[in-house]
């Protein structure tokens, strides 16, 4: 077998990789895996899908850019030599001088923070990387300065790509807010918009890009990729490999998947993981919100726990769902918490309109409780986050998928988890909504509602999920507290 492998740079979005025969198998094994839930997709049980992704191509010898430090640490490993035809990657150093120089000439209206200022100076150095910053970090900040920068540097256009058009205004309203003016500079795409030519600026859902043409994206020499975690991996693709002449490409995200799959594929078409900081260094610097979180495990009857034995996953959600013990409790729960209050759902028909309804209906006249899901429109989630911020006691129950990213109510007290989940990223987005510091806030507490439904030492879905979060909060090392609660008192 050869010990060289030869490297040559295509584009800004591929290698490619000449070597052996035997080197290349051995590298189409390295950079394949399996997708998590394969085994349950139509592709795979009609066996047309293997279950797994491969970030490297056998056949054109092609890898993306950003998985290189992989290919050398593998190279180092296997004692094989790389032979670069040109420049792979690139590194400049600027000293903190010269980057505050550079934010001053921006005139914004707040002051960066220290941890803004080294995620924007890595940004300048590296051209391309993924940042790590918690949720309510002030991540538009840092993409902020970055189109400042590149306005300067690049003779084409900037795009920053969201996951939703409630993003989309809540970057353009920032904008505005940091002292731009993004009337003349800053072009909004999603239904209902379209993109102005004259402006070079981009914010855009990657729903409203991954469909059009290659040529679009011959306009632009730099890509921000916000909440970059949430991008469905297939339909990013498209979009980021159609800007093979894209030099400037940085993400930025609160939390990656606990899938390698996909962390890979963020860093293969953004680059190298920099974490800037951690919510718990936020909290003690009082940047970000005081954070409590008081578990309430909700245990059963022996009747109800035995119902649900040896039923599948969703059948249990739904049980729990429709537990109407359990969604009064949650309704008094929420009736009774002091402050605005954020109670999470998954399931819309069959629990979210049935908690709303049972909160509206106890509620005082006076209070003010708002629906939110996927149906509700942009403009409806501005007015009820507008209304929000200026009240003290209203509640808002809404679906995971609309409000544990892209709204910021820096007014939010209390947060609910009314359904279960395990998903790091859900959770830590979630959280995040209430640490957020307003005029009227400085600490915020997350209620994790669980369901102890374990019958003869045999745990249900959902007590295992609540686990998951326990990993997740000593992790990232929050204070928490657990509580049974029995629900046949």
């Amino acid at each position: 077998m050869s010990s060289e492998i030869t490297v040559q740079k295509l584009n800004s979005v591929y290698l490619h990789i000449t070597a052996e025969a035997d080197i290349r198998r051995e590298l189409s094994d390295y950079f394949s895996f399996e997708v998590p839930g394969y085994r349950f997709t139509p592709q795979f049980r009609n066996r047309v899908w293997d279950g797994k992704i491969r970030l490297y191509s056998y056949a054109t010898g092609q890898l993306y850019v950003g998985l290189y430090p992989y290919l050398v640490e593998w190279c180092n490993r296997k004692n094989v030599d790389i032979k670069e035809n040109n420049e792979i990657s690139t590194f400049t150093t600027h000293t903190a001088a010269d980057i505050q120089a550079l934010i001053d000439s921006y005139d914004i209206s707040i002051t960066p923070r220290d941890y803004q200022f080294e995620a924007f100076k890595f940004a300048l150095e590296n051209e391309r990387g993924l940042i790590l910053s918690p949720t309510a970090s002030g991540k538009s900040l840092i993409a902020y300065m970055l189109i400042r920068h590149y306005l300067n540097v690049i003779d084409n256009n900037i795009l920053i790509i969201v996951p939703t058009t409630s993003l989309v205004e809540q970057l353009y309203k920032d904008f505005k807010s940091y002292g731009y003016d993004v009337e003349n500079n800053v072009s909004r795409n999603y239904h209902g918009y379209e993109i102005e030519e004259d402006k070079r600026v981009v914010i855009s859902t990657w729903q409203s890009l991954y469909k059009l043409p290659k040529t679009f994206f011959a306009d632009f020499g730099a890509v921000i990729g916000d909440e970059a975690h949430l991008f469905k991996a297939v339909s990013l693709t498209k979009i980021m490999t159609k800007l093979v002449d894209c030099k400037y490409r940085i993400g930025m995200t609160g939390t990656l998947d606990d899938s390698k799959t996909h962390k890979l594929v963020l860093q293969g078409l953004f680059g190298q993981v920099n974490k800037v900081v951690s919510s718990k260094e936020l909290i003690e610097k009082k940047q970000l919100a005081d954070l409590k979180i008081i578990c309430l495990v909700l245990k059963y009857n022996e009747q109800d726990s035995k119902s649900i034995r040896g039923v599948k996953y969703h059948e249990e959600l739904e049980f729990i769902a429709q537990n109407e013990q359990r969604n009064k409790y949650i309704r008094n729960l929420a009736l009774a918490l002091n402050g605005n209050t954020l109670c999470l759902f998954q399931l819309v028909e069959k629990h979210g309109e049935i908690l709303f309804n049972l909160i509206k209906e106890k509620a005082d006249p006076k209070r003010k409780v708002f629906f939110v899901y996927g149906g509700t429109e942009t403009d409806d989630r501005e007015k009820i986050r507008a209304i929000t911020e200026k009240s003290d006691n209203a509640i808002i129950v809404a679906s995971f998928g609309t409000f544990s990213t892209g709204i910021n109510i820096r007014n939010l007290h209390n947060i609910v988890f009314s359904s279960p989940t395990k998903s790091p990223i859900r959770v830590l987005q979630s959280i995040g909504r209430g640490l957020r510091v307003g005029d009227r806030k400085d600490s915020a507490t997350v209620y994790d509602i669980s369901d102890n439904l374990a019958y003869k030492g045999k745990d249900n879905f959902t007590l295992n999920h609540f686990k998951e979060r326990v990993n997740i909060y000593n992790r990232e090392g929050f204070n928490y507290e657990i509580h049974t609660i029995n629900l046949d008192k």
